[in-house]
């Protein structure tokens, strides 16, 4: 049952997420809803598809995960992909922050959100061998694959553009990055999420 709600709101999570890619379609809603009906109807199907992944993701966990290829990696190997995974998610977070506070990074990288988001999704898929990680983590990165692509074929430049700052906003995106990355590894992984991450 968890696992069923956690693929639903997936499939209205990143299904919403697809509909900028598709300009026309995007187009033709915005034309019937109004860009207010558009923008609010976003949001509550996200929301919506958050929170059912959420708790899908919950009450797979507590039934029982199913083993996929984690049970027949040896030990040693899982530990070493944990600590993979932990090292993964420092750049994956700031990569994420400088989507917001865009500089240098913002620059060379493009498209840093959707870096940070495939960075980690894949981080998670090394850690995590059991058939819910890999179909979260997995649509994630599958999703994040199919919109960089997307962004090379899409025939306008999408909303208005972002003014790129210098240096000073690299800084904040690092200095940010590594806050939450340790509010993420200290609070709200093992408190939150119910799994440590530091020190095992």
């Amino acid at each position: 049952m968890g696992l069923a709600v956690m693929i639903l709101g997936l499939a209205l999570f990143l299904g919403v997420h697809t509909l900028p890619a598709q300009r026309e379609l995007r187009g033709r809603t915005i034309a019937a809803m109004g860009e207010g009906g558009y923008k609010l109807a976003y949001a509550l199907v996200s929301v919506l598809g958050i929170a059912l992944i959420a708790w899908g993701f919950a009450h797979y966990r507590a039934a029982g995960m199913i083993d996929v290829w984690e049970g027949l990696v040896p030990a040693k190997a899982l530990v070493i992909l944990k600590h993979i995974t932990i090292a993964l998610m420092l750049p994956a977070v700031i990569l994420v922050v400088a989507a917001f506070m865009r500089g240098h990074i913002y620059t060379a990288v493009k498209h840093p959100m959707l870096a940070g988001v495939k960075l980690w999704a894949a981080a998670h898929l090394l850690a995590n061998g059991d058939l819910g990680s890999i179909i979260l983590f997995g649509s994630f990165l599958g999703w994040a694959v199919f919109d960089r692509i997307s962004l090379k074929h899409r025939s306008d430049g999408g909303g208005p553009p972002i003014p790129v700052g210098g240096w000073g906003n690299d800084m904040i995106a690092v200095a940010v990055g590594i806050i939450v990355y340790l509010a993420l590894a200290f609070a709200f992984h093992p408190v939150v999420i119910g799994v440590p991450v530091v020190g095992v």
